[in-house]
This record gives C-alpha cells, structure tokens and sequence, in this order.
C-alpha cells in the first residue's frame, strides 16, 4: 500500500488516534536530512476554527514547528520525543530514592511552567498521562503533544493536573517525611490559581522538604523509624484539627 503523505512532506508511519473531526498520526520528515520523527495533529469541522485561534500563540514552544491548511484539515506538525509514559515509571511499590523523586518534581513543576503561556486546550491535553514521558537513562521528563480535543479546559485545569501527576512522584508513603505530607495536603487543598503559583509554591517548600529527606537519612534506622511514626501522628492531628 502506498504511504500516505501529507503536504508531500511529511511520510505517515502510524495513525495512532482517530475520532470524529480529529486524527493524530506519526509521521517522518522526508525533506530533513536527518529523517527526523514528528507528529501530527489533524482538525476538521468545528474544530478547525477553535484550534487555529489555538495554534496562533504557540510562538513560544520550541517543540512547535508549523501549522497549515491541508484540504479540509488543519494540520499542526511537533516534533517528537522519546519516553516511558509516567504511570509506568512512578506507580505504589516502585523503588525510586527520594534525590530522584525531588528531581523529577521539579521537572514535572518546571514543565509545567513552561506552558503557562500556551492556550489551555494545548497546555492540558500535553498533561495527560500519556503525553509526559520520562527517559530514565538520560534523567529528563519530556512532553509529547499529542493535542487531543478536551472540553472545558482553562488555566485552572492545567494545576489540578499538574497536581494530580506530581502525587504519582511524590507518591504518599510510609517513607515520606512530614514536610512532603503536608505539602501533598496543601496541592488537595486547591489554593492555586495557575501553575505560576504552583510553581512559587513548590519553591517555597521544596527546600523544607530536601532539608527533611537530609535530617532522616542521617539517623540510623531505628530513630528513622521513629521520628516517621512520630511525623506521621503530627501529620494526622494536624489534618484532623483543620477539619
């Protein structure tokens, strides 16, 4: 079967989404010398003309590299990147160390940041599950602009999932210290507006939480014990006294 190219440029390898007025599809560039991967997002109908107000401020992302009109679609090109989707990388039971979990936070935070700026429809759709990918090897957490469709979407959004993809990282566990605890209970509590503040928030505690980490790992395991049992009855009965 012939392959399918679009704009006589881009070589379609795999069409991985298809729903009414949307594709998504990976493809080559065959006019790059390099061959280089890049993705595909395709929008017809009602969807043509909300997602061209969209692609029009995304001068700001280095990954954006064009948008045109392709008979009846508008078509938006990215480049792609490589990873592990991140519930398959942080998950109850997985063995990363604290330095790592600390590391990819601030990652996942930064990224977050980055899309302040980009339309909502854009910025939350990359937070999906499936579009943050971790690579392992090289210690970097990467987006895949995988554009699907969402309704609703606003700056708001972009936090709650931001916040629901950092509780995978620092994932609540009998190991975490009391400062990281209440960290998490302040990210439920909702009292970010944008990932501005989000951002500023993390910052703020994100010392107090390294400085924990350091004062437990420098006791032996007995009184690490200890003073995680001892954090945690402070924790809940600081919990049950803001009910």
């Amino acid at each position: 079967m012939e392959a399918m190219l679009v704009r006589e440029r881009y070589k379609v390898v795999r069409v991985s989404d298809v729903r009414e007025n949307y594709a998504f599809a990976e493809a080559v560039d065959i006019l790059d010398r390099e061959k280089s991967g890049c993705l595909l997002n395709l929008y017809e109908g009602p969807l043509l003309r909300a997602y061209l107000h969209c692609f029009d401020q995304m001068a700001a992302c280095p990954a954006f590299l064009g948008i045109f009109l392709e008979g009846e679609s508008l078509v938006t090109v990215f480049q792609d990147c490589a990873g592990t989707p991140i519930d398959q990388v942080f998950y109850r039971g997985d063995k990363h160390d604290w330095q790592t979990r600390l590391e990819y936070a601030e990652k996942l935070f930064h990224q977050a940041l980055n899309m302040a700026d980009l339309p909502p429809e854009v910025s939350c759709a990359v937070f999906l599950s499936e579009n943050l990918l971790v690579d392992e090897k090289n210690r970097e957490l990467r987006l895949r602009y995988h554009v699907l469709p969402l309704e609703g979407m606003n700056p708001r959004e972009l936090v709650y999932l931001t916040c629901d993809q950092v509780k995978k990282i620092l994932l609540s566990r009998f190991s975490s210290p009391r400062a990281e605890l209440e960290f998490l209970d302040e990210l439920d509590r909702g009292t970010c507006l944008n990932v501005v503040q989000l951002y500023a928030l993390w910052r703020e505690r994100s010392q107090e939480i390294q400085t924990a980490y350091e004062k437990l790992y420098r006791k032996n395991f007995f009184w690490r014990w200890c003073t995680l049992v001892w954090g945690r009855i402070r924790w809940y009965a600081a919990r049950r006294k803001r009910r």
